[in-house]
């Protein structure tokens, strides 16, 4: 039986409360009783003994150790004792527990400390935080209650104003407050106390910029309760002047850290990078930083974000913000740069999640470099990691920092300018902001050639222009650029920029009379990638070449193709590009007679277009289903989603081929010969004034077809592909 147990954790994380509660548990289990020593308003090592002695009512004896006297009286008690707050009395603390535990076989102690008391025998249990929402989803209210951050919120604003309840109006900025004070109890409760002065969202806006609303607790508390910053102070003052330098340097890490990131921002002035382990291991075992360890990356530190803002003002008053600030700025460079040609070969998806997991680091990098026009340092880090945004999704994000890098960085090297600017043309392009993919891509083939960057960048900026020249159906001009874009390539031989151009001309062949070349192109693709291990051009080879085969009639082979890349992507960790996979092979089902798997392989995409913000896909998938419904007799939903698809798809600037406009066309006629002229362009109108979002959503809701039976099958459309018919138009 453990004789003694430490709570240990973070000011404010409910050591004492825990231990109150469990020691009025277990007052009837022991005979002697159940004793608390608050060593907190003691302040002399010396005084401890006579702390416990007061507590438990045991007299001095003339002439003998204090220490002596307690472990003698308590030889043969059974009871509880409870050591509340040992942390500023540690060595004084520890040696009497010591001698205690030694002398007293039936006694048990029940300590709280922000650090292991280090006796034999203890056994340490460390206090986690309350659970808290994730700020990345919405929970419905059932759902948030059953938080115990939110209960705690909801039970102490009650106590502010006894009319305070959970509601849909007030959901979201409860969840709020309570993740971004991370679910430490005494700033959930100082937090609570503001209500009734300050409106919620208040409350939340203010927690973002400072501690200061951390005030006003309980009068009764201690004073250093009454506040976090207090509770705070209190841990600061207990620590080495080595480890308050090094715990306020690591608050400008954001989102968790590896022991390479500490050492990097945590060096410099009298510290070595090897001196900082032990620095942090200190302030891990005084709970002001947290340790986690991964399977797969070993252990990552962090700081609950009150205590990381309390550092940053600590930081700031210690006026080494900037230079602790550039170490850390030049540590996530030299990663991201180190990562953004493992991008591109086998390593991809280890690397893509170490980017991931550094994102809010990175994001603190680039942040810095525009606070401090660090043009060249931003536009390096932006520049490496446009692969990494571009692959999980954050085109808009990645975009807008590429955008503000360019804006202030026309000082910096050509290399570093054309690297931006590839990044944005790709992102925006990705986004479906063609116009401004164009605009990028000519500045960037500008710049390549008035400051002689080569070959490989210029092929870059023609890729392009060529796939927004398809996208406007000039498949000409794009075979013109993607030509060149090869040529040069070969002849710088790069192999990754031969396997893009050939992946954009095997797409821009992709008619009836150059579906055979445009096979080559991607056969010769798919051979190069596997070589090289370049997944995300493999992926978009393997889909393209399947979306061929699949107007070519030939569905099965289409559909392993597609979902060979499905699983690249999938197992990879790619968001970008999925949804085009998902769309074809929805598309392979309908074609085949499979209107479930169809369906849901349509709306998946959907689900993935929505987050990605890609109306081009969207607009496939929408129509997929239009084709459903008017199969299934739901002529009114039919039209809708074709509306609704025909309005994305004008938004921009795409158009189909022959051979994708004859895919619908049977499915179009089918569901307007079932309905009149007006109630056809009234469903159509609705459909073409709905936003995106709008579409989406209702194409994902579960309305029910109408009774008609289907009279469609994949066989009909097999046939009528067979007649070579072609140019439908919509309304």
């Amino acid at each position: 039986m453990t004789r003694l147990l430490t709570l240990t954790g973070v000011g404010g994380s409910g050591k004492t409360r825990l231990a109150l509660e469990v020691a009025r548990d277990l007052v009837e289990a022991y005979p002697d009783g159940v004793w608390l020593v608050e060593l907190a308003p003691i302040s002399e090592a010396a005084l401890v003994p006579k702390a416990v002695a007061e507590a438990l009512e045991v007299p001095e004896r003339p002439q003998e150790p204090l220490t002596d006297t307690l472990a003698d009286v308590l030889r043969d008690r059974q009871l509880l004792m409870v050591l509340d707050n040992c942390e500023h009395l540690l060595e004084a603390t520890t040696r009497l527990v010591d001698v205690l535990l030694d002398s007293c076989p039936r006694l048990r102690i029940l300590a709280t400390s922000r650090e292991a008391l280090r006796v034999e025998g203890e056994v340490r249990w460390v206090v986690p935080p309350l659970s808290v929402p994730d700020p990345q989803v919405t929970p419905s209210l059932e759902e948030l209650e059953a938080y115990e951050s939110v209960r705690l919120f909801v039970e102490r604003a009650r106590g502010r104003d006894p009319t305070f309840s959970l509601s849909p109006q007030n959901a979201l900025a409860v969840a709020e407050i309570c993740s971004r004070l991370e679910g430490i109890p005494l700033a959930i409760e100082l937090a609570a106390a503001r209500v009734g002065t300050l409106s919620l969202d208040q409350i939340s806006q203010r927690l973002r910029e400072s501690l200061k609303l951390l005030t006003g607790g309980d009068r009764t508390a201690m004073p250093r309760h009454q506040t976090l910053k207090g509770t705070l102070d209190w841990s600061h003052e207990l620590l080495s002047e080595s480890e308050r330098r090094v715990f306020r340097r690591f608050s400008v890490l954001e989102g968790g850290w590896t022991l390479e990131a500490s050492e990097a921002v945590g060096a410099g002035e009298g510290f070595e990078e090897d001196d900082i382990l032990d620095v942090l291991s200190g302030l891990v075992e005084k709970s002001l930083v947290m340790a986690k360890e991964r399977q797969e990356s070993g252990v990552r530190y962090r700081m609950l974000e009150p205590i990381r803002q309390y550092a940053r003002e600590k930081l700031e008053e210690g006026g080494e913000s900037e230079e602790v600030r550039r170490r850390h700025a030049t540590f996530f460079l030299a990663l991201a740069e180190e990562a953004e040609p493992r991008l591109r070969g086998p390593e991809d998806r280890e690397w893509l999640e170490r980017l991931e997991t550094e994102h809010d680091n990175l994001r603190a990098a680039l942040s810095w470099a525009l606070e401090q026009r660090e043009a060249e340092l931003g536009l390096r880090l932006a520049g490496a990691l446009w692969l990494f945004w571009e692959a999980h999704g954050h085109y808009g994000e990645g975009h807008r920092w590429l955008e503000q890098m360019l804006a202030r960085g026309s000082q910096a090297s050509a290399s570093a300018r054309a690297k931006a600017l590839e990044g944005v043309g790709q992102l925006i392009f990705d986004s479906d902001e063609r116009d401004e993919a164009v605009i990028a891509a000519r500045e960037g083939l500008k710049l390549s050639d008035e400051a002689e960057l080569g070959g490989t960048v210029r092929a870059k900026f023609l890729d392009i222009l060529g796939w927004k020249a398809m996208m406007q159906g000039d498949r000409e001009r794009a075979k013109e650029l993607l030509e060149e874009s090869l040529k040069l390539s070969r002849d710088a031989n790069d192999e990754l920029g031969i396997a893009d151009a050939l992946l954009g001309l095997g797409s821009a062949l992709d008619t009836p009379d150059d579906h055979e070349r445009a096979k080559e192109f991607h056969e010769e693709g798919i051979v190069l990638c596997r070589k090289l291990g370049y997944v995300p051009t493999l992926a978009r080879h393997l889909f393209s070449f399947g979306y061929t085969l699949l107007l070519e009639g030939d569905y099965e082979r289409g559909a392993a193709l597609n979902e060979e890349a499905a699983d690249l992507f999938r197992e990879r960790g790619y968001k970008g590009g999925l949804e085009f996979v998902l769309d074809n092979l929805g598309w392979a089902a309908l074609l085949q007679g499979d209107h479930e798997r169809a369906r849901n392989y349509y709306r998946e995409s959907l689900i993935l277009c929505k987050e990605l913000g890609d109306k081009t896909v969207a607009s496939e998938s929408l129509e997929g289903l239009a084709c459903i419904s008017a199969a299934e007799g739901a002529s009114e939903r039919a039209a809708r989603l074709f509306g609704g698809a025909e309005m994305l798809r004008e938004a921009v600037g795409d158009k189909h081929t022959p051979e994708e406009a004859a895919l619908r066309g049977p499915y179009l006629t089918m569901a307007r010969s079932r309905l009149d002229e007006v109630a056809w362009q009234a469903a159509w109108e609705e459909g073409r004034g709905m936003s995106m979002e709008q579409a989406i959503e209702y194409a994902l809701s579960e309305e029910e077809p109408s009774a008609v039976p289907p009279v469609f099958h994949h066989g009909a459309l097999v046939a009528f592909l067979c007649t070579g018919a072609s140019g439908w138009t919509y309304f």
